[in-house]
């Protein structure tokens, strides 16, 4: 790896937890706003991680807490891949690994809640994976490269190439961060840790850990949308954001779809507009 390279994976895991829980701190307020609340201040999502770990940490089996462990390690490991330039098609699967560890953790607890909620998250994983992995080869068919650092050094506006693509992942994205119509698993307003779906099984440090690890993905997630508009770093940081605001506000205008919408709403948007937008570059721009 290049100089480069390194201070971008130093400064993804030191950063990041604190750009994450800011941006989950301002999720909290515009939904409030949007609500006609005044919400709590920006920084109470991690006065709520600072309680947990002082909770007492109980459990119905202990092997909970390992799964959920291994999880925040390959939600860092994912983030580590993509800020210090590597292979985007293998960060693809570590997300996907990250996920299951998610899964078996909740699947552990024998909890009738966390059993449904990590069901739904199966669900959800089946909904947005196919166009994480269609937005790598989609980035490769354009820059012939997989490495995150030969793709932020290209020259020109990405999404040129990828409006499918990128519309496709900005629809999936609604999935991934939890925002309704598609937060089958667990409501992610519901602050609390008492039948939350997926969740409701975990407290003290290993929901902590759980939190967390959302701060470490969304960031990671939002620098995907940053790729499509990496000729300009202040540009992409500033859609990045905008896509960000634009998710919350989703989240606050639609009710919850039935699970099985989620799975065909996502997989018609991938294949019409991710599928059709890698057959048009095939043809096109061999």
């Amino acid at each position: 790896m290049s100089l480069n390279n390194y201070i971008g994976l130093i400064l993804y895991l030191i950063l990041s937890p604190f750009i994450g829980g800011l941006l989950s701190g301002a999720d909290r307020i515009i939904t409030a706003r949007m609500q006609s609340r005044v919400g709590p201040p920006i920084l109470q999502p991690f006065y709520d991680v600072l309680k947990l770990f002082k909770k007492e940490n109980l459990v119905v089996r202990r092997s909970q807490n390992f799964y959920i462990f291994f999880y925040l390690l390959f939600v860092i490991f994912t983030g580590a891949l993509f800020f210090s330039g590597g292979d985007l098609l293998l960060f693809v699967f570590a997300v996907t690994l990250a996920g299951i560890f998610f899964v078996l953790g909740s699947f552990k607890s024998s909890s009738p809640y966390s059993f449904v909620g990590a069901q739904r998250e199966l669900i959800q994983m089946m909904a947005y994976e196919p166009i994480l992995l269609l937005s790598a080869i989609g980035l490769y068919q354009v820059t012939k490269s997989f490495q995150v650092s030969d793709i932020i050094k290209t020259n020109f506006p990405i999404i040129i190439y990828l409006p499918g693509i990128f519309f496709g992942y900005i629809f999936c994205l609604t999935i991934k961060l939890r925002k309704s119509p598609f937060d089958l698993s667990t409501s992610h307003h519901a602050h609390q840790e008492i039948v939350k779906g997926v969740t409701t099984e975990f407290s003290g440090k290993t929901l902590a850990m759980i939190e967390i690890a959302h701060w470490y993905e969304n960031v990671f997630l939002l620098g995907i949308v940053y790729l499509f508009f990496a000729s300009s770093p202040v540009i992409g940081v500033a859609l990045a954001l905008a896509a960000y605001f634009f998710e919350i506000l989703i989240d606050n205008t639609y009710a919850r779809f039935k699970w099985l919408y989620t799975i065909k709403s996502s997989w018609i948007i991938t294949l019409v507009f991710g599928m059709g937008n890698i057959i048009i570059l095939y043809i096109f721009f061999k």
